[in-house]
């Protein structure tokens, strides 16, 4: 699996809605980190769906080396 380019070292928490579909940048280049914003364009990227099962905090990958896309694994502490 290709990874995208690091785009912060820390995880991003956002309150996500039950019901809600969010677009998780793959490519690290979008400017609306952790989403996506259509930056991936010209690239073998795409945005992955997540799609919020009950509303609470959630915290998305920014370094883009998961391997629990699109959640943080603690992949951004090891260098």
């Amino acid at each position: 699996m290709i990874k995208g380019k690091r785009a912060a070292d820390t995880p991003m928490g956002i309150n996500v809605l039950e019901g809600n579909s969010y677009y998780w940048c793959t490519c690290g280049l979008s400017r609306k980190q952790p989403f996506c914003d259509g930056s991936h364009k010209g690239t073998a990227f795409k945005p992955l769906l997540f799609k919020a099962d009950q509303s609470k905090k959630v915290f998305f990958c920014t370094c883009k080396q998961t391997n629990d896309q699109p959640m943080c694994d603690g992949s951004h502490n090891i260098k």
